[in-house]
């Protein structure tokens, strides 16, 4: 039950104050996260160490702040890195749970020194929208509009700027918004839900909001305060994000996507915050607040690339594991607006967790706007500015309207809002649960621009558009009769060595790993959700780099892309990658990862190690445990040498073409469904006498594509342009031979009826420059890849090189270095605005 009244705010107060029990002193004290057992008292660490205990961190369990006078701040880091010394030395001795020392620091299981509060999250503002000239309104979209007019009616709204919400109801460019009304006449509005909008503040006394403000979920961690009202000019983003989900059905400007939701606020980005409010942000109020709507993240210029530290990464695992009631919080989180700068949202350490769900945009023509950015780890699209239009909401004051709200920013709260009305029909769904619905009911768009890939389940998947837009009313559908899926499951591979200097241009440094049958067993493993790859690359220039991983079912997800302005002259430092792209795939068999150093240039880089991590659903649910915590001390796990070889990759574009004529109307049908498949690969399905072979009939959706995909360039075409292509090619090639006879022939003829005219006809023959395919390379494990979709072969030439002096060396230093040299045959506008 929720808490009400007087006494949860008294509550609500209490929790946001407790990390803060003292005034910061950030000019004069250090000040530590620490994660201690349930048998060690926040007291005893106080008292042993002399430091003063801070408070719990949000509702991260056993974590708390301590801090000390800086003076002792070295001595402080000294004894940690002795305790995580100790501990590992434990662990590898293969006794980790000896007895209980009388060393005081025994109790810390993790630490970490916080840095200062700072300013690393930035919300997106729009542009200006342009004129858009006026125009006669045709028959058919005057009938739309009386479709419109009747909806209205029956449902009661008379919000004044309802007409102007096209992305709830398009009556100009029908089938191009949320497909929400036939829910709402459902009955479903949302009623039961809690929304908690992470931005800059929610104006809680508009008259539009006010009726759904949820106080005993709000906080403000900028002025820590309860109430999150905004103070500043620019703070208006939080209001009208919040106005997309949960505006009021009443006289005030619009309505919300879940219009009888109820709606949190929580402030975070007026002013600089440290990685412990942020962490508490995020969790905050997480029994009553089931979604938590983030239309920020670091920098969309192109060159930024950053994660949330490891204390927030625990928070948002500490999210999923217990909020509401253990179904788990739900994250959305906007994909980003540097599309122009060649960002891309696997740069972004909160848009590419597994946790969250990633939000691009689509315009209300249903074209891809240019700010939107793609990436593997994208789930859908939802509707946002573009072709001349935004999206029309609440604004802060007391009745003021807002209709230039736009970018990705405005999207992920569309997103969040249908999700509400999901939750409200089944609010036993997981946050998992969530994510599959997600993907079993959007609905493709575009089909035909050469982004989307036809995946083993017959889903489709691209780069730009995630698995496709938001359908609100199949989403709510499905929910209804949803069968929950069973507790997560996971694989770690080894970390696998490779040491290898990338070469530049069109060759890639490709790396292997054999996934089997009996690992998958072993690790409870039934089908495949959400694949991440963590790597080591070293570069003297960052935006030269792509990665590319490849699947045993011939599936390819751009990890990453080059960047023009990424000027870093460093490379990938531990950094995680993530793709939904094989979402119900078998996970068996070989897993390739390429990184190529895409510029021929002064710059140069080494692949240094990676490791596959594999998550999906459990094949026996009854006792599978949590997932640990992260922890960024990973020195201990298992270590391997990977074979590696070089190949031929073709760079492709992924961006779709903007629209030239933005009032081209398109008639896609709001209700379409991807074609539904079985996704579960049971345990005694699984082929544990040998791994999944990546040109099997079994691991390819069909001979044809497959074998396109696999020795042939793609062109970075869809499968079926490439059947076109090959096709054309055949008929040309037939062509010119048959032309080639015809004047052979007429030759002939002419010798035979003219003597004098007796003279050479010769035809010449290009010749076509073709690539090695051949495929002899050594399994190797690390993640690769840009925006190729070409399916190259591997050649024989393998390349070994090491160098003592890197500046990144892997986690055991002391394995002498030796080149291990192996060959494995099995084949391989509406506004730019707010993110």
């Amino acid at each position: 039950m929720r808490v009400a009244g007087g006494i949860a705010v008294a509550l609500s107060l209490v929790g946001a104050a407790s990390a803060n029990a003292h005034p910061r002193a950030i000019e004069s004290r250090e000040f530590f996260a620490l994660h201690i057992d349930d048998s060690t008292s926040p007291s005893y660490i106080e008292r042993a160490l002399g430091a003063r205990h801070e408070g719990q961190i949000g509702e991260l369990e056993g974590h708390h702040t301590f801090s000390l006078p800086r003076e002792q701040s070295d001595d402080f880091n000294a004894l940690l890195d002795d305790l995580r010394a100790k501990r590992k030395l434990r662990r590898r001795s293969g006794n980790p749970i000896e007895a209980r020392s009388a060393d005081p620091l025994d109790g810390i299981l993790w630490s970490e020194k916080l840095a200062r509060p700072r300013q690393r999250l930035h919300k997106r503002i729009p542009p200006p929208i342009p004129d858009v000239a006026s125009r006669f309104i045709t028959e058919n979209e005057m009938k739309t509009l009386e479709t419109q007019s009747h909806i209205m009616s029956t449902l009661g709204i008379t919000d004044p700027i309802f007409k102007d919400q096209w992305h709830l109801f398009n009556a100009l460019q029908p089938g191009h918004d949320l497909n929400v009304t036939g829910v709402w006449l459902d009955g479903v509005t949302g009623k039961g839900v809690i929304t908690a909008v992470v931005d800059d503040g929610l104006d809680m006394y508009s008259e539009d909001l006010k009726p759904n403000y949820f106080a005993e979920g709000s906080w403000d961690y900028n002025n820590n305060s309860p109430e999150p009202k905004p103070v500043l000019d620019d703070d208006r983003h939080g209001t009208r994000c919040s106005g997309e989900i949960a505006a009021s059905k009443n006289d005030v400007c619009g309505v919300g996507v879940a219009y009888d939701s109820k709606i949190s606020g929580i402030r975070i980005l007026s002013a600089a915050i440290s990685d412990e409010d942020e962490a508490a942000s995020i969790n905050y109020k997480f029994q009553e607040n089931d979604i938590y709507s983030c239309s920020w993240g670091p920098m969309d210029d192109g060159q930024t690339m950053d994660a949330p530290g490891m204390l927030i990464k625990r928070a948002m695992v500490n999210g999923v594991q217990k909020g509401r009631g253990g179904k788990g919080s739900v994250f959305v989180f906007a994909a980003g607006n540097g599309a122009t700068y060649d960002d891309n949202c696997n740069f972004d350490g909160y848009t590419n967790s597994i946790y969250s769900v990633t939000v691009g945009a689509i315009d209300r023509y249903g074209d891809h706007p240019p700010y939107s950015e793609s990436c593997s780890a994208q789930l859908v699209v939802a509707y946002s500015s573009g072709g001349r239009s935004a999206i029309h909401t609440t604004d802060v004051g007391t009745n003021e309207c807002f209709a230039g709200h736009g970018g990705t920013s405005a999207a992920g709260p569309l997103a969040a809002g249908s999700i509400a009305l999901a939750l409200s029909v089944r609010p036993d769904l997981t946050w998992r649960d969530v994510q599959y619905l997600m993907v079993e009911t959007a609905v493709t768009v575009h089909e035909d621009d050469g982004s989307w890939q036809t995946l083993p389940s017959g889903r489709k998947f691209s780069h730009d558009w995630g698995f496709g837009k938001v359908d609100t009313y199949a989403l709510v559908q499905k929910a209804r009769d949803w069968e929950l899926v069973k507790p997560q499951a996971w694989y770690h591979s080894p970390w696998l060595r490779v040491h290898n200097n990338i070469p530049q241009g069109s060759q890639g440094l490709l790396s292997r790993y054999i996934v089997t049958g009996d690992q998958m067993k072993g690790a409870n493993f039934a089908r495949l959700e959400h694949v991440t790859v963590t790597m080591n690359v070293n570069h003297t220039r960052r935006g030269d780099l792509s990665v590319e991983l490849r699947s045993p079912g011939g599936v390819i997800s751009h990890l990453s892309v080059p960047r023009r302005n990424d000027e870093e002259n460093v490379g990938y430092e531990d950094w995680t990658f993530m793709t939904v792209a094989h979402w119900g795939e078998s996970p068996v068999g070989e897993w390739s990862v390429i990184v190529k150093d895409t510029v021929v240039n002064e710059h140069s880089g080494q692949f240094v190690d990676w490791r596959l991590n594999l998550w999906g659903e459990a094949i026996d649910g009854t006792d599978q445990p949590l997932h640990p915590l992260p922890n960024d001390h990973d020195d201990d796990h298992p270590y391997e040498e990977a074979h590696v070889a070089t190949t031929t990759v073709q760079p492709v574009p992924t961006k779709t073409s903007t629209p030239t004529h933005p009032d081209d109307q398109h008639d896609r049908p709001v209700n379409q469904k991807p074609p539904q498949a079985s996704e579960t690969f049971p345990a005694e399905e699984l082929d544990t006498s040998k791994p999944a072979d990546a040109t099997s009939p079994t691991a390819s959706p069909t001979s044809t594509s497959s074998a396109i995909s696999n020795y042939l360039p793609s062109f970075g075409a869809s499968k079926r342009t490439q059947i076109w292509i090959y096709a054309s090619l055949a008929m040309i090639i037939v062509f010119f031979i048959g032309l080639g006879v015809y004047f052979q022939l007429q030759r002939q003829k002419r010798r035979r009826t003219n003597a004098q005219d007796d003279y050479e006809f010769e035809m010449i023959e290009d010749e076509d420059e073709t690539h090695p395919m051949t495929g002899g390379a050594g399994r190797t494990q690390r993640r690769g890849g840009e925006l190729y979709n070409a399916f190259a072969g591997e050649s024989d030439e393998e390349v070994f090189s090491e160098d003592d002096d890197e500046p990144y060396r892997d986690r055991l230093a002391n394995i002498s270095e030796k080149d291990d040299e192996g060959e494995d045959d099995s084949p391989g506008s509406h506004l730019l605005s707010e993110k």
